[in-house]
C-alpha cells in the first residue's frame, strides 16, 4: 500500500471526522477516482497525436489511456463523428493514491512561478478540477522525448458532500492550496 493510502487511514480519516462530527465512519468523505485528460484539436489532421498524448498519459499515470473520439460532427471545426480528438486515465485505489502523491510533492512544484493551486475551483458537489499546462512538469517525461508541450486536465472526484469538506480531505492529502 503507497503512503499516502495508509496514512488516509491512519491519520486523515481520524482528522476529518472530528472537525465535521461524523457519526459513522461511512460518512468520511474519501478520494473516489482521478480522472486526467488530454484534448487534443490537432488531432483530426495527424493520427500521431494521439498515440504520442496515450504515451505520455501511460508514463505518467502507469495506467493505459483510452483515446476519446466525438461524439457529434462539428462543420466549423472540420470534426466529423469518431474522430479521434484526445485521451483520457481513470485511476483508482493504489494507482489513485501513488498518483496524487507524486502530483503534490514532485510535479507541482515543479511548476515555473508556483504559488499554489486555486482553492476555488470545486463543482459544488465536492470534486475539484485543475489544469496543468505542460507535461514536463512529471518527472518521468524526458524533454527530448516530447513533440508537442500539451497541457491536461486533472479532475478529483470524492464522496464529500460539500466544497468544505473535499478541500479540508484534499488539504490534508499535501493538496498545495494557494493563501
Amino acid at each position: 500500500m503507497s503512503t499516502l493510502a495508509n496514512e488516509y487511514k491512519a491519520s486523515i480519516a481520524p482528522a476529518l471526522m472530528t472537525k465535521f462530527g461524523y457519526k459513522s465512519v461511512m460518512q468520511i468523505p474519501k478520494l473516489e477516482k482521478v480522472v486526467i485528460n488530454v484534448g487534443a484539436g490537432e488531432a483530426k489532421e495527424n493520427s500521431k497525436v494521439i498515440d504520442a498524448i496515450v504515451r505520455d498519459l501511460s508514463l505518467i499515470t502507469g495506467q493505459k489511456a483510452i483515446p476519446c473520439r466525438a461524439k457529434k460532427s462539428v462543420a466549423n471545426f472540420k470534426l466529423r463523428e469518431g474522430m479521434p480528438i484526445g485521451a483520457k486515465v481513470t485511476l483508482r485505489g493504489e494507482r489513485m493514491y501513488e498518483f496524487v502523491d507524486r502530483l503534490f510533492n514532485a510535479a507541482l512544484p515543479r511548476v515555473r512561478d508556483f504559488r499554489g493551486i486555486n482553492p476555488n475551483a470545486f463543482d459544488g458537489r465536492g470534486n475539484y478540477a485543475m489544469g496543468v499546462k505542460e507535461q514536463l512538469i512529471f518527472p518521468e517525461i524526458e524533454y527530448d522525448k516530447i513533440d508537442k508541450v500539451r497541457g491536461m486536465d486533472i479532475i478529483f472526484v470524492t464522496t464529500a458532500k460539500t466544497d468544505e469538506e473535499a478541500r479540508e480531505l484534499l488539504t490534508l492529502m499535501g493538496a498545495p492550496f494557494a493563501r
